[in-house]
């Protein structure tokens, strides 16, 4: 899904979630390092999800897979989407500048 069908799917305008996705893929390896630690220090047996080519989508799995393995953990956290469990867990900063420390 591009930016497009997803401002479309969200009520915002394209270069908003142009903007977003820009900013990720700045901070991908830093998002990816802080939920793969996050993960490794949740889980109990930690299952690694697999590199593929992208860093950005590396990073998206790593946010996935700490936030599967928070849900089971604690059970209520499958009432919180995986996006605002990322918010939450690095206070906002997935989106800021690479100066910001995750």
């Amino acid at each position: 899904m591009g930016h497009r069908q997803v401002a479309a799917h969200l009520g915002l305008a394209e270069g908003t979630v142009r903007g977003w996705l820009r900013a990720f893929a700045r901070r991908a390896e830093d998002v990816r390092r802080h939920f793969t630690i996050a993960l490794v220090a949740i889980a109990d047996d930690p299952v690694m999800p697999e590199a593929t080519p992208s860093t950005f989508a590396d990073a998206v799995l790593a946010v996935a897979a700490a936030h599967r393995a928070a849900a089971t953990k604690w059970p209520h956290m499958l009432t919180v989407s995986r996006w605002e469990f990322a918010g939450r867990a690095i206070s906002g900063s997935v989106l800021t500048s690479p100066s910001t420390a995750i």
